[in-house]
């Protein structure tokens, strides 16, 4: 099992490196874009499209790997509680299944809305670029981040040993 979890490790790289290079081309699109318009008065007109395909991109690259990681924001609203009683463990891990649980709704939704843009032949406006292929991307991401939080609720509730780092 420790071996598994060495390999998707590893394999987190990939999406995480996919995420920075988009991140890398939104700055020096920007960057191009702010200088062709101030300086030569010739916006990059495809600009806003590929920002928005970057944005996707970025946020959902990195969501299954931030899921992997609990990098997520968390409130502290009720840690106390549960700290007293010693049911940390079942917090996290029924919290967990259950965002993975629901996730799977929305992607269906995506796959859905993705299809039917295939259907009508939906293109973004300037480069023409086919918007099931981001729609596509978006769903398979997130169900990925759906099975990543539904094993790592279930890891968290039945072997918590294998996801200390210190062991």
């Amino acid at each position: 099992m420790r071996s598994l979890i060495r390999l998707t490790t590893a394999l987190s790289a990939l999406p995480m490196t996919m995420a920075s290079l988009a991140l890398f081309a939104l700055m020096v699109l920007t960057f191009a874009d702010v200088i062709m318009r101030s300086v030569f008065n010739a916006p990059i007109e495809a600009a806003t499209e590929l920002i928005r395909i970057g944005i996707a991109l970025i946020v959902f690259s990195a969501l299954p790997v931030l899921s992997g990681r609990e990098g997520h924001i968390a409130a502290d609203l009720l840690d106390r509680p549960f700290e007293n009683w010693g049911l940390q463990r079942w917090r996290d891990g029924l919290v967990t299944l259950g965002c993975g649980v629901m996730l799977w709704f929305p992607a269906g939704r995506v796959v859905d809305l993705a299809y039917r843009a295939l259907s009508y032949g939906d293109v973004t406006e300037y480069l023409e670029i086919p918007t099931f292929y981001i729609g596509m991307f978006i769903a398979v991401m997130t169900y990925l981040t759906a099975v990543v939080l539904i094993l790592r609720g279930l890891l968290r509730l039945f072997a918590p040993q294998l996801l200390d780092p210190a062991t």
